[in-house]
């Protein structure tokens, strides 16, 4: 019998991993995401945009001000190095 890897997925209105409890999209949540949207990060950067707005709203919804530049930064600010081609080595 193997045992399959919990996904690491949010855990709503905190917003924080299910198997980690870092702050969602954690570090391996990053990883499943840049493979599952492999060859698609636009429409990555929008499912990371609207699911940042839901962590926004539930923010204002549990009566709190989130920080917006953080929820940025935790959102969409590694989608730069998610898009990073490959370098092929030099010959």
């Amino acid at each position: 019998m193997t045992v399959r890897p919990r996904p690491h997925l949010p855990m709503r209105p905190a917003w924080l991993c299910r198997n980690c409890a870092a702050p969602w999209p954690c570090g391996p949540a990053q990883l499943d995401l840049a493979a599952e949207f492999y060859g698609h990060s636009i429409a990555l950067a929008f499912y990371l945009a609207a699911s940042m707005q839901e962590a926004i709203d539930d923010v204002y919804g549990l009566g709190l001000r989130p920080d917006l530049p953080v929820m940025h930064a935790r959102f969409l600010g590694w989608l730069s190095l998610a898009r990073r081609p490959r370098r092929s080595p030099r010959l």
